[in-house]
């Protein structure tokens, strides 16, 4: 039935009913805005580190990793997720840094320290962030339903499916559902990582058969004759740490726990996990190698291994594990959406006085229109990887305007809009080889569109007139005042 045996089917069931009574009861602690977009600020260690793990942890990650080492036949496809290693120092923090600002989103931050204008640009291109970022994760979820189960559940009806559950899912319960499922996501996403791998190193022989099946230069970090260089190591890291903070759903992780200290624990803990699942991962990519040498969309090489590999039973935990991944990764992103929506366009340009109730609600329904956005990218990306790069270069092109408005105390809304004009112009050149006809290379895109955006930030500022004193005192002022003890905010709730 449906390419799956009853056992997985079983499982599967088992799987759903959970969920369901999760999202039931996180549904009635949804009282207000807060709880659906902040979860009532009463997130602990725990929570936050499964709920940045979870919401950070993809399938579609899982899929673009082994993708790539299966495509450029090398281990340093790895770095499709490494990139963000050496990052991680920065989340403990600036995870404390962003609990300070006191605010409910991204957009909040750059309305507190540039001006409205600048937070509405922020906000229609974090949506747009946010709906790439669920295309893409439904894109690489859905390949593996579509591969595992031998085609029987095509790509079209996993999407569809996959959609379905989770906006009920998330419309229901909010922030506060999706934090709960990430506990079940992360565990499950644990097993997902390792759960291949055992089954196919035997296969192959172990470690000692995978060496001899396959080259040793496919086992380098770095791939000197091809497309991951140290110096594309390098760009990707670099690009990474100023996108970081950009991501739409990264602040409201951090500010959804009580002090600075679980945030900062939690922030950094949680990812730390990620970081060695995706050696599984790209283990798995070199096992594919040498068991699927010959797969015509190297997007499937995860499914079909699970497929060839996983006896009835296992193949139902791992799809339970991408469902889940789905689920608690895409209502997180799809309420961030929603929130940014609510609080930073409608609640200032279209109703301004209305009760908290009336926002929840509009809240739940820009969630639809978001869903919407994110199932075109889904059906019209190409591949997984394209996916992903295109989801490291989109937040950087506001990365900039971010850490200026840290470090500089002379950055101001047209140095922002000067930046981002000259970082957007050079970056859609690129994408469409407006540069003499010439395809440019991803790391050179990056230091290409950076440094446009770094030099026009800084013209801009010194060309104009800085900001009043007295309004930036008050931004830096929150900045070194820590958060240790737990803190409720009028501006939590509309």
């Amino acid at each position: 039935m449906l390419g799956l045996h009853p056992l997985d089917i079983a499982v599967l069931l088992a799987y759903l009913f959970l969920i369901l009574f999760i999202g039931l009861w996180a549904s009635r602690r949804v009282k207000n805005t807060s709880d659906f977009f902040l979860a009532g600020r009463r997130l602990g260690k725990f929570m936050t580190a499964m709920l940045n793990f979870g919401t950070g942890t993809h399938t579609d990650q899982a899929v673009g990793v082994i993708s790539k080492v299966y495509s450029d036949k090398s281990f340093a496809g790895i770095w499709y997720q490494w990139l963000w290693l050496l990052k991680t120092p920065f989340d403990w923090v600036m995870s404390a840094v962003w609990r300070r600002l006191r605010i409910v989103t991204t957009a909040d931050y750059f309305r507190n320290r540039y001006d409205v204008s600048v937070a509405t640009l922020y906000a229609f291109l974090a949506i747009v962030i946010l709906m790439q970022n669920i295309g893409t994760m439904l894109l690489g979820s859905s390949r593996i339903v579509e591969s595992i189960t031998g085609g029987q559940i095509p790509f079209g009806v996993s999407v569809i499916g996959m959609t379905v559950l989770f906006v009920v899912y998330g419309i229901a319960g909010g922030f506060t559902a999706a934090a709960y499922t990430d506990v079940i996501q992360g565990v499950l996403t644990i097993v997902l990582s390792f759960l291949l791998l055992p089954f196919a190193i035997m296969r192959v022989g172990g470690f000692s058969g995978l060496h001899e099946k396959l080259p040793d230069h496919m086992f380098s970090l770095v791939d000197p004759k091809g497309e991951i260089t140290i110096f594309f190591i390098f760009m990707v890291t670099l690009n990474g740490i100023i996108n970081i903070s950009v991501q739409p759903h990264q602040i409201p992780i951090s500010v959804a726990c009580k002090t600075e200290m679980e945030s900062r624990v939690g922030v950094t803990y949680g990812i730390l996990i990620k970081r060695i699942c995706t050696v599984a991962w790209a283990f798995t990519g070199l096992c594919a190698i040498a068991l699927l040498p010959s797969l015509d969309n190297p997007d499937h090489a995860f499914g079909e291994i699970a497929r060839l590999l996983l006896p009835a039973g296992l193949v139902g935990l791992l799809l339970a594990s991408v469902i889940a991944a789905v689920q608690s990764s895409c209502d997180a992103l799809m309420v961030t959406a929603s929130g940014i929506f609510t609080r930073n366009v409608y609640r200032v340009f279209i109703k301004k006085d209305k009760n908290d109730k009336h926002y929840l609600l509009v809240g739940r329904i820009s969630s639809l229109v978001v869903v919407a956005g994110g199932l075109s990218f889904a059906f019209f990306m190409g591949n997984v990887i394209t996916a992903l790069e295109l989801f490291w270069k989109i937040p950087a092109l506001m990365g900039i305007p971010f850490w200026m408005g840290i470090f500089w105390r002379r950055a101001n809304p047209t140095s922002v809009w000067v930046s981002f004009i000259a970082a957007t112009t050079v970056f859609l050149s690129c994408e469409m080889d407006l540069f003499i006809g010439y395809e440019v290379p991803l790391p050179w895109e990056m230091v290409a569109y950076l440094s446009a955006g770094l030099i026009g930030a800084i013209v801009g500022g010194l060309v104009t007139k800085p900001q009043p004193k007295e309004y930036l005192d008050l931004f830096y002022k929150n900045i070194n005042e820590p958060v240790d003890k737990i803190e409720y905010l009028e501006t939590d709730t509309m």
